[in-house]
């Protein structure tokens, strides 16, 4: 593997450079990139002997889009699943009854098929919350990190925490899971608190994101999937190592239920009662919140995850992007995984962010624009996971991110509004050029880091391998969803607040 370097000089010589969301795109335009870091843009710049030159000519450069959320442990889920809703949905891929272990090169493989397909589709920034229980082996966790340094992505990697069985983070499990079905369950034991949280103290130690451009998030998995001390311990960590935090929010009416029934009030202000809420923090999905509860992420400074095609996949419901963003909640979009979604195409996610936020029965002042989707698909992606100050923007000072279209690809011809056709247009077919701070990983539509063609035929010839796995896993998991079914029926019957705008 070549793992891209950002040591040397670098200059992306006239481009029609779009800094960001809100300011105008710059024709014949060069960028200077020293070390990894933008120090000079402008026309016709002078550089030394010794830059590397990259010609950008008929190419629209613009930052590179961060993917908020994602989990590389459903790589190989892609395609099996419709019409299925979180709760039923997500025990194929997190399967009460684990199948046999992948082996860490099975790992590496594994988290290069969303690593591909970012850097495919102009993402030069991927949060990464893997599961890697009941194992928890050093080896594979290492794996993930190893895919994402070798092909030069830029990358926030978690190990999903949790300390309560994540199978019975629904209502009423004891009451519809029949006794011989939940005996044989629990019988696997609790989750090994300890071991999480050695692990995450090692992460922490070797893999800090302000030294690593692959680094460690901290990821509780979800409130109801953790108890109230595991949570405040995991806040503590990240506070005390400096370090981004993930959890899961409110992404169902279930879970809406569940807050209710499990702390009689709504979830946020059981985060907020136990000081979990912070700048630090990106709660990913939000669909289920009050206003009460947007205020409340508002004042903590705590930003807030929109995923609206995996949303829209598993019948979640739709965040109310407008009343974050009036709310000043700060708003980073994602795919989430590919057992859900399918794909970790942003690009799909930012046109997504911005049309299903055109309403009827809103006034047209008020709908979501293509710059507001490309900026939450950028600054607000940066700003969330602990680089607003460097990441996403063209400007001096900033780190090189950056993603080249080709002008004479379709979505661009012809060209009237560079940032619209972006959103509205382009769908991946364009990328030509990927710049991760500062190192050159695709050139002339060609991954450079990577042998892309050997890698897909070991990823295909796995996948061979792993189905018969997969198949019996799943063949597992649909004994247990009749009891799960009436779970998910039994929550629609409960009430809840009528405030919250997903329950109009």
């Amino acid at each position: 593997m070549a793992v891209p370097t950002s040591s040397g000089n670098l200059i992306v010589k006239n481009a029609l450079v779009l800094p960001s969301a809100h300011a105008p795109a710059l024709p014949h335009t060069d960028i200077l990139i020293e070390r990894g870091i933008i120090t000079a843009l402008g026309p016709n710049l002078a550089h030394s002997p010794d830059c590397t030159v990259v010609d950008a000519t008929h190419r629209l450069v613009a930052p590179g889009l961060i993917n908020g959320h994602f989990h590389s442990h459903e790589h190989f889920h892609k395609g099996r699943f419709d019409n299925l809703p979180l709760e039923l949905w997500m025990h194929f891929v997190r399967p009460p009854v684990p199948p046999p272990a992948l082996t860490p090169d099975q790992v590496y493989l594994r988290t290069l098929i969303g690593a591909i397909e970012a850097l495919r589709t102009g993402t030069t920034f991927v949060v990464d919350d893997v599961n890697q229980s009941p194992q928890l082996s050093m080896d594979c966790i290492e794996a993930v990190f190893r895919a994402y340094d070798d092909i030069g992505l830029r990358a926030l990697v978690s190990v999903s925490l949790y300390d309560l069985p994540f199978y019975r983070a629904v209502p009423f499990f004891d009451e519809e899971m029949p006794v011989a079905q939940r005996q044989a369950l629990d019988r696997q034991g609790a989750p090994d608190r300890d071991r999480q949280l050695e692990i995450a103290h090692h992460l922490a130690q070797t893999r800090h994101p302000r030294q690593h451009r692959v680094g460690y998030v901290v990821a509780p998995s979800a409130p109801q999937r953790c108890t109230a001390s595991f949570l405040q311990e995991l806040t503590a960590l990240a506070e005390t190592y400096d370090l981004p935090m993930i959890l899961h929010l409110l992404e169902t009416r279930l879970q809406a239920v569940t807050g209710q029934l499990f702390y009689q009030r709504s979830m946020v202000d059981y985060l907020d009662d136990l000081g979990v809420l912070s700048e630090r923090l990106a709660l990913q999905h939000c669909v289920w919140l009050t206003p009460q509860d947007i205020e409340t992420l508002s004042r903590a400074g705590a930003s807030a995850v929109y995923n609206p095609l995996s949303n829209l996949k598993l019948g979640s419901g739709s965040m109310p992007l407008r009343s974050f963003l009036a709310a000043n909640v700060n708003v980073a979009l994602a795919s989430d995984g590919c057992g859900s979604r399918d794909s970790v195409n942003m690009l799909a996610v930012v046109q997504a962010a911005a049309l299903l936020n055109k309403s009827p029965h809103d006034p047209p002042e008020q709908w979501v624009s293509a710059a507001e989707a490309f900026h939450c698909g950028t600054v607000g992606g940066a700003q969330a996971f602990g680089h607003g100050s460097d990441l996403g923007q063209i400007a001096v000072g900033y780190r090189a991110d950056l993603v080249g279209y080709r002008c004479d690809r379709m979505p661009f011809v012809p060209l009237n509004d560079p940032l619209r056709q972006l959103a509205y247009a382009e769908t991946g077919g364009s990328v030509d050029l990927v710049i991760v701070d500062g190192a050159v990983v695709m050139e002339g539509s060609r991954l450079i880091t990577i042998d892309e063609a050997q890698i897909i035929e070991k990823i295909c010839e796995l996948h061979r391998q792993l189905l018969p796995t997969l198949e019996a896993s799943e063949a597992t998991v649909n004994e247990l969803l009749p009891y799960y079914r009436r779970i998910y029926d039994r929550c629609l019957e409960q009430k809840i607040d009528s405030s919250i705008p997903a329950s109009g």
